[in-house]
C-alpha cells in the first residue's frame, strides 16, 4: 500500500493486504491471458498487442491516481521511492530482458502466473531466472562498473525533459491513445482482418476522448505543495496577525508546563542542537507535507507554534499548516532571535522599549532564571530521545 495520509492501513496490516492484492493481481493477469506465451510474444510478432495495452493502461491509471492523491494531500510523496537510474545497465538489462521475453515467452511476473496453473515451460523459465540471479550475484564484482555507470540518480521523466507534471501527464496520455489506435491497425494487417475498420468504432472514439480529458485534467490538479508554498511567499505577515504569539506569552506557557503546547522549530540543525525549547521538534517547510509532521499537527486540542530565526519562515509555515486544515496554529512574533533577547538572555540593564511595562520587565527577570534549568532539561531530553520516523520502502519491479 502507498504511504497514505492519514494512515488508512497500519504497517502490520499492510503485509496481510499485500497477500490479497498479490492474489488478485495474479488472477487478473491469468484472466487477461498473460499465462499464455503465445499472447505475450504476440507483441514482438505484431499479431497481439495485449501486453502493450495492459501496461500502458496500468501506467496511466497509476499516474493519474498519484496526481489526484497527491493534490488532495492523501499521499506522502516524500515516502514514495523512485528507483535510481543507471543508464547503461538499464539499456543492457533491457536488451537481455527483451531477448529473454521473446525467446522464453514470459517475463518474471507472468512466468510465476503461468507456473501457478501448472505450465511446465513457465516452471523451467523460473528456474532459468534463479540461475540468472545467481550468476549476477556471484559475478557482481565483474558487472559492478557497468551496473553503476552513468548514475542519473532518482530522476523523474518530466523533470529531465524540463516540463511540468501536468504537461507530461497529458503528453503521455495522448501518446498512449495514439499507440492503441496504431497497434490495432497493425493487428488487423498482420491477422489479415479486412472487414473491420477501427475508425468506425464509436466505443474506441469515446474511450479515447475520455482518456484524453483525464490527461488534460492534470492541469486542474497542480502540485499542492508548490501551490501552497507560492501562496505562503506572497501573503504578507500583516495578514496573519491573529496567529501571532509573543515571546512573553510563549515563555509563560513553557514555564507553566502546558501539556498541549508543541513547538515546531524551523532553524538549522546546528542551532537546534545548541539550544532548543521544551516540547519542540525540528522540521522544515517541506516536511509540513509529510506524513510524520502531519500526524503531530493533527493531534486534537494541541497548540502548534512555529518558530524560526526570524518570523518570516515561521509565518509561512503557520500559513501552510492552516491551509492544510490544521487548527490551533500560531507563530512566534519576532522569531527566536527576539525570544532569545527578551527571555533567555534578558538583562534588566539592557535598553528596552518604553512601551514595555514594569510587570513585563519583572516577568522577564524571573523568566530568565527559570529558563536556565528549562533549557538544560530540554537539551538532556533531546539527547536521550529517539524519534521514529517513517521511512521509504525500497523496491520496485
Amino acid at each position: 500500500m502507498g504511504p497514505l495520509v492519514p494512515d488508512v492501513i497500519g504497517n502490520e496490516l499492510n503485509f496481510i493486504v499485500a497477500i490479497f492484492v498479490g492474489i488478485a493481481f495474479g488472477f487478473v493477469l491469468e484472466q487477461a491471458g498473460f499465462s499464455s506465451s503465445k499472447k505475450l510474444v504476440g507483441l514482438f510478432y505484431g499479431y497481439d498487442f495485449t501486453v502493450l495495452r495492459v501496461f500502458f493502461t496500468g501506467g496511466l491509471v497509476a499516474m493519474i491516481g498519484v496526481i489526484i492523491l497527491a493534490h488532495y494531500g492523501l499521499l506522502d510523496m516524500s515516502l514514495v521511492y523512485i528507483n535510481p537510474t543507471f543508464l547503461w545497465s538499464a539499456i543492457v538489462g533491457g536488451l537481455i530482458m527483451g531477448l529473454g521475453f521473446v525467446v522464453g515467452g514470459f517475463c518474471p511476473g507472468t512466468s510465476v502466473c503461468a507456473a501457478a496453473i501448472g505450465k511446465i515451460d513457465a516452471m523451467i523459465f523460473i528456474v532459468g531466472s534463479f540461475l540468472g540471479v545467481l550468476i549476477f550475484a556471484e559475478g557482481y564484482p565483474v558487472w559492478e562498473p557497468l551496473y553503476k555507470s552513468a548514475n542519473w540518480g532518482n530522476v523523474r521523466i518530466f523533470d529531465t525533459m524540463g516540463m511540468s507534471q501536468a504537461a507530461f501527464a497529458t503528453l503521455l496520455t495522448v501518446m498512449a491513445m495514439g499507440a492503441f489506435w496504431a497497434v490495432r491497425l497493425v493487428e488487423n494487417k498482420v491477422n489479415k482482418i479486412t472487414d473491420y475498420n477501427v475508425f468506425n468504432n464509436k466505443k474506441y472514439i469515446w474511450l479515447t476522448g475520455f482518456a484524453c480529458l483525464l490527461g488534460i485534467a492534470a492541469f486542474l490538479l497542480p502540485d499542492r505543495k508548490e501551490v501552497l508554498m507560492n501562496e505562503a511567499t506572497l501573503v504578507p505577515s500583516s495578514h496573519l496577525q491573529e496567529m501571532e504569539i509573543t515571546s512573553d506569552e510563549l515563555a509563560f506557557r513553557i514555564i507553566d508546563k502546558e501539556r498541549d503546547l508543541f513547538i515546531y522549530d524551523l532553524r538549522s540543525q546546528k542551532d537546534f542542537e545548541k539550544i532548543s525549547l521544551p516540547n519542540s521538534t525540528r522540521i522544515t517547510l517541506q516536511s509540513l507535507f509529510e506524513k510524520d509532521t502531519q500526524k503531530l499537527l493533527g493531534v486534537s486540542k494541541r497548540m502548534n507554534i512555529f518558530i524560526s530565526d526570524n518570523e518570516s519562515e515561521a509565518c509561512k509555515a503557520a500559513y501552510v499548516a492552516q491551509r492544510l486544515g490544521f487548527k490551533g496554529v500560531s507563530y512566534l512574533k519576532g522569531g527566536f532571535m527576539q525570544f532569545n533577547k527578551d527571555i533567555i538572555t534578558y538583562s534588566e540593564t539592557q535598553p528596552t522599549d518604553n512601551t514595555v511595562s514594569i510587570d513585563t520587565r519583572r516577568f522577564r527577570a524571573d523568566a530568565v532564571k527559570a529558563f536556565v534549568e528549562i533549557i538544560k532539561e530540554s537539551k538532556a531530553k533531546s539527547a536521550n530521545s529517539g524519534n521514529k520516523a517513517s521511512k521509504r520502502v525500497l523496491g520496485g519491479c
